[in-house]
């Protein structure tokens, strides 16, 4: 692969990976504001689902002591390059600027978890609708 190839596709997953970021915070702020107003948009099962088990899947990956799949994949992709890792294109330096932090793993590990029981007690407060059978209301 050529390095100029290899450094577009990881900028490419660093795009989708602050995509994926910020559906979960932006997600989670909805739920938490939509919920009380009555929102049915944030009471959709699919969308919740959804966001459900990526907060799962990252407080996991944080209690495991494992990076995000995509965070490994672009980290590759930018060596081929022959980049070194969060130091190439004005894409890449801002966008992961703006989601990745230096803390302590343990800070990563509280924030992931108190992250997903929040979300959990949202599904819980304000839970997505049921689906409706095409022959009647659900019951």
């Amino acid at each position: 692969m050529a390095p100029a190839v290899a450094a577009a596709l990881a900028d490419a997953i660093l795009v989708l990976h602050v995509g994926v970021v910020a559906f979960v915070v932006l997600g989670a702020l909805a739920v938490l504001a939509g919920g009380p107003l009555g929102w049915r948009v944030v009471r959709r099962r699919g969308l919740r689902a959804t966001h459900l088990g990526l907060v799962l899947a990252i407080a996991l990956q944080a209690w495991l002591g494992r990076l995000c799949p995509l965070t490994t994949w672009e980290q590759a992709l930018r060596i081929r390059a022959g980049q070194h890792t969060y130091g190439g294109s004005f894409v890449q330096h801002w966008l992961s600027r703006l989601i990745f932090f230096e803390a302590p793993w343990w800070a990563f590990v509280l924030g992931y978890s108190a992250f997903a029981a929040l979300v959990l007690g949202a599904w819980w407060r304000w839970p997505p609708f049921r689906r409706r059978s095409r022959t009647g209301p659900a019951h």
